[in-house]
């Protein structure tokens, strides 16, 4: 449904995208995952047509998006990240206004906007001004004109940003419905965002594909390691050759711990090995007291961290990519909600 062939954009001396290819799936939920600066909405923008690529091509069922736009453009339904309002028309005046420029003929446009009104469940607000609503239903709005037309392809970027909790599952319940009649192809940095909603991910890095595959088999994929968290007592040196001496690890870190006279110890092992025993007797035998233990398998933020992890340190921390309450809880909510409360009709 979506064809895109070594897709280059470059900003002066930068690439944000960098000779990408990828093929979105007819009746999928795709999600485009990564860390800001990574490229998702330069690549949306292009594949809508709002952006020329400096190479590459975009092909929207079957039509270039340089060479065939407006055929191209009619299969797209686009959901940017600041959805295109106008707050000084209620919501329906706006989806009225939105039909007239997809060029929905006038004798459906009524049935058109009362059926996406419905989808979008923004049925109750249509009387009111846009200006007047809160975040969540703003982006209800911005859904609904995207939805107008009954286009093939929903491309959403990052639609749940600065929503609260409730609104969060709402919207995502809503895009979950949308997917089982158009192709979605969904951008987040938002790990839960990409599991909850979608049948396939897509990781993207400094402008390249860095992963994709089913949510599924990327979790298995995660999976192929477990990782132990030592803290030992003793020098580090003695530490270093007692686990040269283990079998089955794939990987280990040392660094000097804030416990006085430990060193800290993250061992990466085959996912058949559990190697605590080992490391239990080996270290009795050297008198090295082990403080802590913690064994974990390594999760999808893991493998996410680690696939993005140069450019994450450059653009955004940890917890702003892992939990949804840092993300998704704006500062104003309290005061937006109460707005919404005591919002007016016309």
């Amino acid at each position: 449904m979506i064809e895109v062939r070594n897709l280059v954009k470059r900003y002066g001396d930068n690439v944000a995208v960098d000779h990408l290819n990828f093929t979105v799936q007819e009746g999928r939920i795709t999600g485009f995952l990564g860390p800001n600066g990574a490229g998702k909405s330069t690549t949306m923008n292009m594949i809508t047509g709002y952006l020329a690529p400096n190479e590459g091509t975009v092909v929207i069922d079957g039509h270039d998006i340089m060479e065939e736009p407006e055929e191209a453009k009619r299969c797209i339904g686009y959901l940017p990240e600041l959805p295109p309002l106008y707050p000084e028309m209620t919501v329906r005046e706006y989806l009225d206004f939105v039909s007239e420029l997809k060029s929905i003929p006038k004798s459906h446009r009524e049935e058109e906007v009362d059926r996406v009104l419905e989808e979008a469940r923004i049925a109750d607000m249509e009387r009111r001004l846009i200006r007047n609503l809160s975040k969540g239903y703003c982006q209800r709005v911005g859904l609904a004109q995207a939805i107008l037309g009954n286009p093939k392809i929903l491309i959403l970027d990052e639609p749940t940003v600065g929503l609260d909790p409730k609104q969060i599952i709402e919207i995502r319940e809503l895009m979950k419905n949308l997917g089982k009649k158009h192709t979605v192809l969904l951008s987040s940095h938002i790990l839960t965002e990409v599991s909850a909603v979608c049948d396939y991910v897509m990781i993207l890095s400094h402008g390249k594909m860095a992963a994709s595959d089913t949510p599924e088999n990327l979790s298995r994929l995660t999976q192929g390691s477990n990782i132990l968290d030592l803290t030992v007592k003793g020098a580090m040196g003695t530490i270093v050759s007692a686990v040269g001496m283990l079998q089955e690890i794939q990987d280990v870190q040392y660094q000097m711990s804030e416990e006085k006279d430990c060193v800290d110890v993250k061992i990466k092992t085959n996912p058949e090995a559990d190697i605590r025993e080992a490391v239990f007797y080996k270290m009795s035998e050297l008198k090295c007291p082990i403080l802590k233990m913690q064994y974990s398998s390594l999760s999808l933020e893991d493998v996410f961290l680690e696939l993005t992890q140069d450019e994450m340190e450059d653009e955004i921390p940890r917890e702003e990519l892992v939990s949804e309450e840092n993300e998704s809880i704006p500062e104003k909510w309290e005061e937006e909600k109460g707005e919404e409360d005591h919002e007016s009709d016309i």
